[in-house]
């Protein structure tokens, strides 16, 4: 899988931008806040996910203007191109939000797009997936699983919306008539749900759990072995069964308090949870070998090594991980932002810089 080329017009702070990268490693240098991200983010918008950064659809429309527009041309590995055309359009046009074409054919939401173009983010975020919180694993497994599978972010999706009106129920539930029966339906329908996602992520994990050894393995040295353990929300009795009995907990904290949205994994390191007892370079040899997992997996799964986005984590690795990340990245299209681009002037690609949301090829 590749980036072919890229048009942005009215991107943030890129009024206008052509941007080719190399068939493998592109590096695009500039100073911070010049538009390096903004790029990488266009990017990643074509595989029809959200923003990596958490940004919300008007953000990502330059100031005082109606609308975005990303127009992408992606190939796969047997010479197969796809013609994407994405706008962001503000609440006042005639197609708000994100929405997107394929070769012409009007695909509607941009979330349509998943499984046409695959690429794996690494960013600095990604470096407390570790100690960070659940909810950031949790986004890193759905992220990948909604790529992989376009059917997971629809079952995603009416899993939440049913979490958020139970919620709604729940708070006012003393003042709802036949609250109960209608808890007993959104139970019924969460636990289809939920056993879902909860499977899928944990098929997930077991398929990336021997790459992720490998990967942490070969950064080590073999000084310690990684392990993964998913923890459902449910036991081998069903979730409906654990929705039944957290009615009570569910009612006084007035808020739904078991199943996916709840849910964690463990990462450890000899068996110890790495959030606990590993070193700051452990913790980012564990990131790591999960992020390049995740980019194995998505061949496995789709045929097509994934497009790699790296915004600024060579500064936050040491000369080992950094070497380690670009052997691995060779052969493989692989877009990277920095500040320094010296790290690269040895290395075969292509050289771009950002300067106040300008491109220009160096």
């Amino acid at each position: 899988m590749r980036l072919k080329q890229l048009t942005l017009q009215n991107y943030r702070n890129i009024a206008h931008a052509e941007f080719i990268p190399c068939a493998e490693l592109t590096v695009i240098c500039g100073k911070n806040g010049q538009g390096k991200t903004n790029l990488l983010e266009s990017v990643w918008l074509l595989t029809g996910a959200k923003s990596f950064r958490g940004a919300k659809d008007p953000e990502l429309i330059a100031r005082n203007q109606p609308f975005a527009v990303l127009d992408g041309i992606t190939e796969t590995s047997e010479e197969q191109t796809s013609h994407i055309y994405l706008t962001v359009g503000t609440k006042e046009t005639p197609r708000p939000g994100r929405t997107a074409k394929r070769n012409g054919v009007d695909l509607g939401r941009a979330s349509n797009l998943a499984g046409i173009f695959t690429a794996v983010v690494f960013e600095p975020g990604n470096l407390s997936l570790i100690k960070g919180s659940p909810e950031g694993r949790r986004r890193f497994l759905d992220a990948a699983l909604c790529q992989l599978y376009p059917g997971y972010l629809t079952t995603l999706r009416r899993y939440t919306r049913l979490v958020t009106q139970k919620n709604a129920l729940l708070k006012h539930y003393d003042r709802t008539p036949g609250a109960a029966e209608m808890l007993d339906v959104f139970d019924e329908d969460l636990a289809r749900q939920g056993e879902e996602i909860t499977r899928r992520r944990m098929d997930y994990m077991n398929r990336m759990l021997p790459l992720v050894r490998h990967n942490y393995d070969e950064i080590s040295s073999g000084s310690e072995q990684m392990e993964l353990v998913y923890r459902p929300s449910f036991d081998e009795q069903g979730l409906l069964s654990m929705l039944h009995q957290s009615r009570r907990a569910d009612l006084r904290a007035g808020f739904c308090t078991t199943g996916p949205h709840r849910e964690d994994f463990d990462v450890l390191l000899d068996g110890q949870p790495a959030k606990l007892f590993a070193s700051q370079g452990q913790q980012r040899s564990a990131v790591l070998s999960l992020k390049l997992a995740e980019a194995s997996c998505a061949q496995q799964v789709t045929g097509e090594h994934p497009v790699m986005l790296l915004d600024d984590v060579l500064s936050e690795l040491d000369a080992t991980r950094q070497e380690y990340l670009l052997t691995r990245m060779r052969q493989k299209q692989t877009i990277v932002t920095a500040c320094d681009s010296s790290l690269f002037h040895k290395t075969e690609g292509e050289l771009f810089r950002m300067d106040g949301g300008v491109l220009q090829k160096l």
